[in-house]
């Protein structure tokens, strides 16, 4: 269990089972989609390690998520220029986006039609073992629109590794040289699960930063992004239509107003749509196989919809 949560109570049970009136009776909040701009796909839940805290419970034995194939993408692809949607940025996270065999043909096409890309990874042995496939799709794409966001979870060895697993922090560190040294553009996700300020922690890595040669400002959000801890099963307020006002929110700052992803579950045929990255297996928030049957409100039932979007303010979004 993260340090912070052996305080929280267990989830009260009557919560987030009405997906329109909370366990006290008031209306849930929603969100309406205002303009798809950020379409995720899921590579596949298999991941090379096994973390402590993982919302999506990636291991390198859970394949409930099957592998995202170029051939799905591109027709996703296709519809957003049929449809003309207006799609600005393609992300992809897992499981580990590197172990997708065909995650490099996937970013290829999202490049060669504009997109901005953004790869979700922990820049490890599945990252090191396509360098060649990665030195050439950046020189096939100059211009920096394809960006990779490195799990740092802690910037001390120790905290990394109570996350991650010991002998993590090693080739994790071989990646980032790595990608420096090769001049891709990396972002860092980083974990506030350790009781300690915002303030103390990019402080810590900012020093991270400047030793590694590593050029972001951990000050700046869009840079160095610090998730909230997510555990579904500890207790968390539901949101209701009068929250936005109460906590001067916007529903239009949430990630599903601009969002959705998609994934193919292990057994089916077609990909399915979801509203966002946090919530791959939930089939209460299916939306279709067609991002233009995925326009509806999302309604805010799910711990996560709570803990990361509204009250820790938190988007996988690139910018």
């Amino acid at each position: 269990m993260p340090e912070g949560t052996h305080d929280l109570a267990p989830l009260d049970r009557a919560k987030f089972q009405d997906p329109f009136t909370t366990a006290k009776g008031e209306t849930r909040a929603s969100v309406s989609l205002l303009a798809l701009q950020t379409l995720w796909f899921n590579t596949g839940s298999l991941c090379n390690i096994t973390c402590q805290n993982c919302y999506m419970h990636s291991s390198p034995t859970n394949d409930a998520l099957a592998y995202m194939r170029a051939v799905h993408v591109r027709t996703y692809l296709d519809e957003i220029a049929a449809e003309a949607l207006p799609v600005s940025e393609i992300g992809f996270t897992g499981g580990e986006p590197f172990m997708n065999p065909d995650i490099i043909e996937m970013l290829d096409d999202v490049l060669d039609r504009g997109f901005s890309a953004l790869v979700l990874t922990n820049a490890m042995k599945p990252l090191l073992q396509k360098t060649d496939a990665l030195l050439a799709l950046r020189d096939r794409h100059p211009g920096g629109k394809l960006k990779l966001r490195v799990s740092v979870d802690h910037y001390t060895q120790k905290g990394h590794e109570k996350e991650r697993g010991q002998g993590t922090w090693g080739p994790m560190s071989e990646g980032i040289n790595w990608l420096v040294q090769n001049k891709f553009t990396i972002d860092i996700a980083g974990r506030s699960l350790w009781e300690e300020n915002a303030d103390v922690s990019r402080k810590g890595y900012q020093q991270l930063f400047d030793a590694w040669g590593l050029d972001i400002d951990a000050c700046d959000p869009t840079h160095l992004v610090l998730f909230p801890e997510m555990d579904e099963t500890r207790d968390v307020p539901e949101i209701t239509t009068q929250c936005w006002g109460l906590l001067d929110v916007r529903p239009d700052a949430m990630m599903c107003a601009t969002s959705r992803m998609v994934v193919l579950h292990k057994g089916q045929d077609s990909p399915q749509v979801m509203p966002c990255t946090l919530l791959p297996y939930d089939e209460a928030f299916d939306m279709g196989t067609r991002l233009t049957d995925a326009h509806g409100a999302v309604q805010l039932n799910h711990p996560h919809c709570a803990k990361f979007c509204v009250l820790g303010g938190a988007s996988c979004s690139i910018s």
